[in-house]
């Protein structure tokens, strides 16, 4: 039972993390006032850009250097559309998804055929003495790749220096909440919420990497399979803050592990049920929280200078 407890941690912690680290982006850009529901094209094309790079480089580091640099371009047209041409951010989010996922189709058919994306150089596990043998967290937590470590230093760096508690986390609150207001404070509202929409396409490059470097080192049509949405929907759940995002992630996380473990356990239950039962725990998780909570003022609200 121990080891059927330890084994559903690991693959929990497994699927929260590129979760994790794409809603610690998109938490940022929400409290700016920016919804981003191109978060799933954003780690799809980041996971397929690290593993483009990763056989073009022979490199696992290589490979993350062009998921992050694709998941900075991504952010980079969502701002230009949501931010500059103040463009319905729910329309540009699902656009942005359908063309990502036409696009690294067609990119994994004409660059990467021929079994080129599989086996691609990843990050290998990095078990850290002692800690790892700890009951059930340890595996889960302490045997991760170097790019997993990295992945939870970039959510501890983020929930840190951008928390309510500092200058930048008030000053990316104060646009969120009331753009106007902050610009006639003298904060330069379009800049930062350029800066914050960048901060969300680079850790959701960063999650597609994980994800393809470090999870399955390969990549396959669609592969995030929902993951962006599921990252979207944590912020929700856990209230647009940091601790209650980390938990949310991770209650999705063990939810998709769950398809696998409770075949293994001997329950029998419809396998699509099972790849239903994370959104269906999302929603219930929404509808739960969703009254207890309020989004910031300004979310998907346009800013325009009067003039």
């Amino acid at each position: 039972m121990m080891n059927t407890v330890s084994d559903i941690a690991v693959s929990g912690v497994g699927f929260a993390l590129p979760i994790l680290v794409a809603a610690s982006g998109e938490l940022v850009s929400e409290r700016a006032g920016v919804l981003n529901l191109s978060l799933e094209g954003m780690m799809l094309t980041g996971a397929f850009a690290s593993v483009l790079g990763a056989v073009t480089t022979g490199s696992a580091v290589g490979g993350l250097a062009a998921g992050l640099a694709a998941g900075v371009l991504f952010g980079l047209l969502q701002a230009l559309l949501s931010v500059t041409l103040r463009a319905d951010q729910i329309v540009v989010g699902i656009a942005s998804n359908a063309l990502a996922l036409g696009a690294t189709t067609y990119g994994a058919r004409l660059l990467l055929a021929d079994g080129k994306g599989q086996n691609a150089p990843g990050f290998a596990v990095v078990e850290i003495p002692l800690l790892h043998r700890i009951p059930i967290l340890g595996p889960a937590l302490f045997s991760q790749t170097a790019l997993g470590y990295f992945c939870f230093a970039v959510v501890g760096l983020l929930a840190v220096t951008l928390s309510r508690r500092t200058r930048a986390g008030l000053v990316v609150d104060a646009v969120g909440e009331d753009a106007k207001a902050a610009d006639w404070s003298g904060l330069p509202v379009r800049k930062i919420r350029y800066l914050c929409v960048l901060v969300a396409g680079l850790t959701a490059g960063l999650a597609g990497a994980q994800l393809a470097l470090s999870e399955v080192r390969s990549f396959s049509d669609n592969m995030t399979a929902g993951i962006g949405y599921l990252a979207v929907v944590a912020v929700i759940a856990g209230r647009w803050r940091a601790l209650g995002v980390i938990w949310a992630s991770v209650f999705f996380g063990i939810a998709q592990a769950l398809q696998f473990a409770l075949p293994a356990l001997g329950v029998s239950v419809p396998f699509a049920l099972l790849v239903m039962l994370p959104y269906v725990i999302a929603i219930a998780a929404v509808s739960g929280f969703i009254r207890n909570s309020r989004s910031p003022a300004n979310l998907t609200v346009a800013f325009a200078r009067a003039s």
